[in-house]
C-alpha cells in the first residue's frame, strides 16, 4: 500500500540521474518496507484509527534512507502527508494543509530556540478541529538549518516535547541520547493528543522494524516470538477488529 513517504521517495528516485544505493548493503530491498526480502515485515504494518495527523517536512535524502522511520509514521498514521524541504521554494500543497481550517497544526522542535511566547507542551482539545504535528524529517543540523530557513512555520505554535526515556533507536547514531528519531518524536506527539494505542502502537512497531533491520545486516534470521513482535500483535489486533467492524 502507497502513502505520502513512498511517493515522496519514488518522485525522487524517477529525478535522479543515477539510482539510490543504500549504504552498506546491495542487496534487494522489498519497496514497502525497504528490508531486504528475507526479512520483508508487510504483514506486520499495523494501522491505527487517529484524530491526529502527522506532517512530514523531509530533507532531500531522508525519503531515500532504509533506516528513515519517518515511513514507519506513514505506515501506522492514515493521515500522513509529506514534503521535501529546499530553502527557495515550498510546495503550495504544504501551505494549503497548514491552512486548512480542519487542522490544529504544531511544529515540533525544542522549545529553548524560540520564543517562550510561542512555546507549548500540550495539545489541548480544539472545537472543530484535529490536531497536526509538523516534524522536520532529518538529521538534527538539517533540522535546526530547516527551521531557520522556512518562514512560512514562524506563525505556528511551537510544540516543545519533554521526553522521559532516552532514545532507543539503534540504526543511526547520535552524538546525544536525548535526540529522538521521528517515529519516536511522532509517538510522543501521539500520547499527548490522548492517542496511546497509536502512540504505543508506533513504539512497537519501531522495535520490530529494528529488530528485522539489523538482524538483515547480520544475516540472522528474525524470531517473531520475541517480545516486541508478541507487543505489536496484542496492540495492533484491536485495530484490526475495529477496521473490520467499520467495515460496510
Amino acid at each position: 500500500m502507497s502513502h505520502a513517504v513512498a511517493r515522496l521517495r519514488d518522485e525522487g528516485l524517477a529525478r535522479r540521474d543515477e539510482p539510490f544505493i543504500a549504504r552498506g548493503s546491495r542487496a534487494p530491498r522489498c519497496p514497502a518496507c525497504r528490508v531486504i526480502f528475507s526479512h520483508c515485515l508487510c504483514a506486520l504494518r499495523p494501522q491505527v484509527p487517529t484524530r491526529a495527523g502527522m506532517c512530514l517536512i523531509m530533507s532531500d535524502i531522508e525519503p531515500f534512507k532504509p533506516s528513515n522511520t519517518g515511513w514507519l509514521i506513514a505506515d501506522v498514521v492514515q493521515d500522513t502527508a509529506a514534503f521535501g524541504w529546499a530553502r527557495t521554494v515550498v510546495d503550495p500543497a504544504l501551505l494549503e494543509l497548514l491552512a486548512d481550517p480542519q487542522w490544529q497544526p504544531y511544529l515540533v522542535f525544542p522549545g529553548e530556540f524560540v520564543a517562550p511566547e510561542r512555546v507549548v507542551t500540550d495539545v489541548p482539545v480544539v472545537p472543530g478541529k484535529r490536531p497536526l504535528f509538523v516534524l522536520l524529517d532529518a538529521t538534527w543540523p538539517e533540522a535546526r538549518k530547516m527551521f531557520r530557513k522556512s518562514p512560512y512555520l514562524d506563525k505556528l505554535p511551537v510544540l516543545s516535547l519533554q521526553p522521559e526515556q532516552l532514545s532507543r533507536y539503534r540504526l543511526r547514531r547520535s552524538t546525544r541520547d536525548d535526540h529522538l528519531c521521528t517515529s519516536e518524536v511522532a509517538a510522543l506527539c501521539l500520547s499527548l493528543a490522548n492517542e496511546p494505542r497509536a502512540a504505543e502502537t508506533l513504539e512497537a512497531y519501531l522495535d520490530v522494524f529494528t529488530h528485522h533491520y539489523l538482524n538483515a545486516k547480520q544475516s540472522v534470521l528474525p524470531d517473531f516470538e520475541d517480545a516486541a513482535h508478541q507487543r505489536l500483535r496484542a496492540l495492533a489486533e484491536p485495530a484490526h477488529s475495529f477496521l473490520r467492524s467499520s467495515s460496510p
